[in-house]
């Protein structure tokens, strides 16, 4: 390349294709390239590849800005679009002659975003939004019904494409400034209203799916007449413990699978083989009635 076709720094501007190429790969991308040494390391090299085409002209500047992006990165992938974006506009500012951004300044702005974000990420995302859909998905899909599976489908890649956009554009649109919006009190405050959202929204979705009867009973001795018809009498533990609380047993089944999953830290197969078993070994001991409960 010639010094005549090289650009000055004032006009190295980034282009929407460019933009939107960034975008693109990371959205189907930001997973492909997991590692356990750089984690998704690769994956965000590889976005803001479009970034260094469009910003500099010869091979070795584009080297030089590809090196930038070597370091570990891992943050929950679609917050990250936000560090993406905010990542784009560093780099267009360096290109444009800003000293003070630097290859270390940018990834110290990554690895201070990637810890927060991630952690907003997992409890607003997989921890709240997602059970909100499918409780709403579940009801759509009683008595088979294929509008449930439609439902998700459809909100959560329509809902899920315009927010990372927004998360994209916005770190773009602010560079560095944008970090106060992301991490600062404000988004801590929606992210704990958020979290506390998604315990509700759990609770009730427990309590509406999951019910557990138990067919146990106790031989008092003796008779009582009921109808004009002679009966044992007989303890029902089912109707003492909705005397006590209804839905009991389902709670004690929600807490226990809490504490296995959150305290002994026991993988989800490994729970669901625990309750077979306790079904299995109920329904033998006649605790539970195969007809009667339901999981």
């Amino acid at each position: 390349m010639t010094t005549e076709m090289l650009r000055s720094d004032a006009e190295r501007r980034l282009s929407k294709k460019a933009l939107n190429r960034s975008f693109w790969t990371w959205y189907h991308g930001s997973i492909t390239g997991y590692n356990h040494q750089v984690m998704e390391g690769m994956s965000f090299a590889t976005a803001m590849v479009p970034i260094v085409e469009d910003l500099y002209d010869t091979e070795e500047e584009k080297r030089d800005a590809l090196q930038t992006y070597q370091p570990l990165f891992n943050t929950e992938m679609h917050m990250g679009f936000a560090v993406v974006g905010i990542t784009a506009s560093l780099e267009e500012s360096k290109a444009r002659g800003n000293e003070a951004v630097t290859p270390d300044m940018i990834n110290g702005v990554r690895t201070s975003l990637m810890g927060p974000l991630a952690g907003m990420g997992d409890s607003l995302i997989p921890g709240t939004y997602v059970p909100i859909l499918l409780s709403i998905a579940l009801g759509l899909s009683a008595g088979g019904s294929v509008l449930g599976p439609l439902f998700y489908i459809i909100a959560w890649n329509v809902t899920m494409l315009l927010f990372v956009r927004f998360l994209f554009t916005r770190g773009y649109r602010l560079g560095v400034n944008s970090a106060k919006l992301l991490v600062g009190r404000q988004a801590m405050a929606i992210r704990e209203s958020m979290v506390m959202l998604g315990s509700i929204v759990i609770g009730a979705l427990a309590a509406t799916w999951i019910t557990i009867t138990t067919s146990f009973t106790i031989d008092l001795g003796g008779t009582h007449v009921v109808d004009g018809e002679e009966v044992a009498n007989q303890l029902h533990l089912q109707d003492t413990l909705d005397g006590i609380l209804p839905g009991l047993l389902s709670l004690l089944l929600v807490l226990f699978a809490w504490f296995l999953l959150a305290k002994l830290r026991i993988s989800p197969p490994l729970v669901m083989l625990i309750f077979a078993v306790i079904a299995f070994l109920g329904v033998l001991l006649g605790f539970f009635d195969p007809g009667l409960t339901s999981y």
